[in-house]
């Protein structure tokens, strides 16, 4: 009886000596391995400190979080829409519609090339040669600079502004040589010779700027 009353009596241990025994006992593999990893620790915090932000998104903007996720949406457009307009593929897409793909040569040389290509019937050559003997003109008559890379658009557009009585025409025929180089649409006779039409023409056709002179 002495003994186990003994053994019943709680022992009072001081303070210090609580906290050894704990750290002690936490210590033990058991607690240990039922306690969490870092990752999971850290994939909790994530989670913890991302749903606090969307309460606080949804109580303070209208809409809710649907209206944030909206406009990150609208601005991910947009910027993908300015890269393609401004940005290195816009760049990149308006070189490969360039009027001249290699070295020039003289407008001539492109005319000739166009009347015999037109000659034995193969008109998509023809078109695309006659253009680039439009636009070589211009620029051997300095109303185009010399700019690799020029699309036909840009060629018409730029022309036109010092040939304004051919600047339909011009345009015109930049969208013949687009359709038919790019756009893989066979050409006709009739578009060739709209073309060797226009070439005279912009032969003939004084600039704004010299008849004002």
């Amino acid at each position: 009886m002495v003994t186990r009353f003994l053994t019943e009596v709680p022992v009072d241990i001081d303070r210090d000596t609580a906290r050894l025994r704990a750290a002690e006992e936490l210590s033990g593999e058991g607690y240990q391995a039922a306690r969490p990893s870092w990752l999971t620790e850290a994939f909790n915090w994530v989670v913890e400190k991302l749903l606090g932000f969307l309460e606080k998104v949804n109580s303070a903007v209208p809409g809710g979080i649907f209206a944030v996720l909206l406009l990150v949406l609208v601005l991910i457009v947009l910027v993908v829409v300015i890269r393609l307009k401004s940005g290195p593929l816009a760049t990149s897409a308006k070189s490969g519609r360039a009027v001249f793909a290699g070295q020039r040569k003289a407008s001539g040389e492109h005319r000739k090339a166009a009347e015999e290509a037109a000659s034995r019937g193969d008109f998509d050559d023809a078109v695309r040669e006659r253009f680039r003997a439009v636009v070589r003109s211009l620029e051997e008559r300095a109303l185009l600079d010399e700019k690799s890379g020029r699309t036909a658009d840009e060629a018409a557009i730029e022309a036109g502004r010092l040939l304004p009585d051919v600047a339909a025409s011009l345009r015109a025929g930049a969208r013949l040589f687009d359709d038919v180089h790019y756009g893989g649409i066979p050409a006709t006779e009739a578009g060739y010779r709209s073309l060797s039409e226009l070439d005279e023409s912009c032969r003939r056709a004084r600039p704004v700027a010299l008849a004002a002179g």
